[in-house]
């Protein structure tokens, strides 16, 4: 079981002008899969806000994973990518790689994501789009390999011991 946290970023459903329907879908399948939330958000496109929550979160120690929602596209608002930037210690392209690889058999539409994941402190923090099919179509796409990479995070004795199974899966 991780702990995330689930930031929504969009000007409107911080307004109240729209719901934030891409938070809950991400949440519903966290839950689901018997992983807890610990804190939720919904901020405008604003980069410091962004930045407080991400650095706020990521700190506190008690969040494995934040995943964010919305912000990633060309839209002159969309900033999430340079909001989390400007908080991770450490780049994770392989993430957004896998997401962008997966979601291109889907849709075209995925090469515009300029989503970003990466590391502060302990804390994996990944962008998704705002849809709400697409966020969690991506979240379906990492949720395989968060608890290793959580447990290599935390440094955990058993971490690298998740290296073997992935080896003999493969050779099956």
């Amino acid at each position: 079981m991780l702990n995330f946290a689930i930031l929504t970023i969009s000007d409107r459903a911080a307004a109240g002008t729209r719901a934030d329907a891409s938070g809950p879908a991400l949440a519903q399948v966290l839950e689901s899969a018997k992983h807890k939330i610990q804190a939720t958000a919904i901020v405008p496109d604003d980069l410091q806000q962004i930045q407080k929550t991400l650095i706020a979160w990521s700190d506190s120690q008690s969040i494995d994973v934040v995943l964010t929602t919305g912000g990633t596209g060309f839209a002159p608002r969309d900033i999430t990518p340079e909001a989390t930037l400007g908080v991770i210690e450490r780049s994770t392209p392989g993430i957004v790689e896998a997401i962008r690889a997966e979601s291109l058999k889907i849709t075209p539409h995925a090469m515009l994501s300029r989503a970003v994941a990466g590391i502060r402190g302990n804390t994996l923090i990944i962008n998704f789009p705002g849809s709400p099919k697409a966020a969690v179509e991506n979240l379906q796409i990492v949720l395989p390999v968060l608890e290793h990479a959580v447990a290599l995070l935390k440094e955990k004795p058993d971490s690298e011991s998740g290296h073997d199974a992935f080896k003999r899966h493969a050779t099956l």
